[in-house]
Formats: structure tokens, sequence, C-alpha cells
């Protein structure tokens, strides 16, 4: 087969979209290798994507010289028809929320929706921004032949809002880097605790520092969990000044933690390290950092809102995420009881077989193959 991938986030994306673009490619050209691959995107970035731009089993496909730079996303929207037909694909995905217009019809169109975020809390989005997405998911959920949904949350949503027939959509979740199921030594995290001056104890925030994330009810339970320190890797939104705020107000600085430019490898080693790890977010279309803290042994408390629990399985602890008293006392659970917290992590591992990147690029490759109709 000849396939198509929009993969502007896998090349411009460090994390989010184009984690999922990343895994997602590198699964198929290790499972399929006898497929030809194609990678759209308006521009690269040298830092993103480096395992795929070196392989051989993928052609990087940019606009032409005339359009790229700011005219890359006019390209992206609507002229990438011309080179998919020129390609002659027969399957064209569009890995983060979109499909361009005019895309053959002897190319299957799939689409994958992450989540409508911006339709179930629009306060939390521009209004610019919102028309913007509804218009672009919309019609990419119209024109695909099938409609990929991370989650039974994000599919139930599609549905609500698109009106898009329950047969159309098919759910296969996100999988996370095979990095975070290969684990250090106790000796590798313990160079790596003294290398980064870690405590031997820690929380773990990963994620945006942005209001939906919630950080700030995490940084709240600090206020009633004592003698553990909270490590928080993330870009940092103008919500952190509300964090921050607190933080100072509360004299909770020497226990937090920001480091500064994590890689892939780094940040599997943060999660092995750490003592429990937690996700308050409000609203999420699945939550890659939950399955990779559970990849890497690492036990999780979460928000029983949206899709999370999809993501932790009954093995993970969940929280209102409002409720920082809450919060703390399951902190205090995972932290004191070795015997619930060895627990969590078997669980845990189990839950994540069904998210290995070789049983989603499997479920994917089958829907490629699958009748037009989808």
């Amino acid at each position: 087969m000849r396939i198509g991938f929009d993969a502007k986030r896998a090349f411009m994306n460090s994390s989010g979209l184009g984690n999922y673009s990343r895994t997602l490619m590198k699964s198929f050209i290790d499972q399929f290798p006898d497929n030809e691959y194609f990678a759209f995107t308006p521009g690269l970035n040298t830092e993103f994507g480096k395992e795929l731009l070196s392989s051989e089993k993928i052609k990087i496909v940019l606009p032409p010289q005339i359009m790229q730079g700011f005219l890359s996303s006019w390209w992206r929207s609507s002229f990438i028809s011309e080179d998919i037909r020129a390609r002659n694909l027969d399957v064209y995905h569009g890995l983060s929320n979109e499909l361009p217009k005019r895309i053959p019809f002897s190319t299957k169109k799939i689409v994958t929706i992450h989540d409508l975020i911006f339709l179930r809390h629009p306060e939390w989005y521009p209004i610019i921004d919102r028309n913007i997405y509804y218009k672009k998911f919309r019609h990419a959920c119209k024109q695909a032949d099938a409609v990929v949904a991370v989650s039974e949350q994000t599919k139930k949503d599609v549905i609500h809002y698109f009106n898009i027939p329950e047969e159309k959509i098919k759910v296969i979740y996100q999988s996370c880097g095979d990095q975070f199921t290969h684990h250090a030594t106790d000796q590798e995290k313990k160079q790596f605790r003294e290398k980064r001056n870690l405590p031997e104890k820690y929380i773990l925030y990963v994620g945006t520092i942005e209001e939906r994330k919630n950080l700030l009810t995490l940084v709240r339970s600090l206020t009633k969990v004592r003698d553990i320190s909270l490590v928080v890797i993330g870009k940092k939104k103008k919500y952190f000044e509300e964090v921050n705020a607190f933080v100072n107000a509360n004299h909770l600085q020497q226990r937090i933690i920001y480091p500064e430019s994590v890689g892939v490898e780094e940040l599997k080693l943060y999660y092995q390290n750490a003592t429990v790890f937690v996700y308050p977010s409000r609203y999420e279309g699945f939550g890659i950092p939950v399955i990779e803290a559970l990849s890497s042994g690492t036990p999780v408390i979460t928000s029983s809102a949206s899709a999370l629990p999809e993501a932790g399985g009954s093995g993970s602890l969940y929280i209102n995420p409002d409720d920082a008293d809450e919060l703390a006392q399951k902190i205090i659970m995972v932290v004191g009881d070795g015997v619930q917290r060895e627990k969590m992590i078997r669980d845990g591992y189990e839950h994540v077989k069904k998210f290995h990147s070789k049983e989603i690029a499997a479920q994917m490759m089958a829907l490629y193959k699958g009748n037009k109709e989808g």
C-alpha cells in the first residue's frame, strides 16, 4: 500500500500530537516495512522526528518552493491534494484533527480526532480559535471515510457535536513511545537522581502548565502533604502566574522543581524515579502522560473526568480535579503504603498492554485495509 500522513505535528511539535504522530509512523515502519510511506509536512524542525528523518522507509514531502514559508498553511489545507494525487496514495491519514480539501476519491481518507475540548469547554479557548477548529474538525469528520477517535469519550463527543454516524467512528487508543517500557537499573536511576539533584522520593507532574491541566490543585495539596517534593515538567503558559502566586504565598518554593529542556530519554527516567505520578486535568481526549507513567512502573493518581479513567484503568486512583484535600489523602496513601503502591504498579503494567505501539499499529493497519466506507 501507498500511505500518506499529515506529518506537520511529527516534525514541528515536541509533545502531545507530535508524540502521537511520531510513535504511530515509527510503528508502521517497524511492523509493516513493505508499504510505501509518505510524510507531508509544511516544514521541519530537526529536533523532532529524527528517527523518521533518518529512515529510508518514509519519504518526506514538503511544499513547492514557491509555497514554503507563510503560504505553507495554504498548501497543507488545499494544494496538498495535488501531491496526494501525484503519488497515487491508497490511504491518506490526517493524524491531527484535519484533512485537506479535494483529496482524490480513489484515496481512502482517515482522520484522527483527539478531542473536542474547545466545544466542551469553550471558556478555555479564544473565540477565533474555536471557530477555526470547529470548521476544520467538522470538515474532516464529514469528508473522512473513517474517523479514528482516541477514546470512547472522544467518540461520544464527535457524535454529539458533529452528528457523525457511530458506525463511521473507530476507537483506536493512543500509544506512547517504546522507551517508556525499557526500564533503567536501580544504579542508573540513582545516577540520574544524583545528576539532576533529585530527592529519592518525589511526586511527578508532566503536562502544559495551563488552566485545563489544573496544576494548581496539585500544588494546593502540598500544603496537606509533608516531606515530599514535586517535580513539574511542562511548558509554562499564563496560568503559571496563578500557580506561582500560590507557591510564593504558601512558601512552597523549596519543594517544587522545574527541570528545563527535558529530552525523551531523560523524561523516561523522571517517570521511573518518581514515587507517584499525579495528573489532575479537568478534561482530556485521552491522556498520554498517564500511560507513559504506567508503562514506566509509576503509580498514577488522576482525575475521574473525561477519558482519563480509560487511560488509567482500574489500578489507578481517581479524584475530583478540584478537591485538593482528596488528592492529598490519595498521595499520602500511595507514598505511605508500599503494598498499595506495588499493587498499583502491577495492575498498571497489565492495563497498558492494550496500548502497546504494536497493538495500536495493527488496529490502524486493519482500518486502512478495510473497505473504503470504513
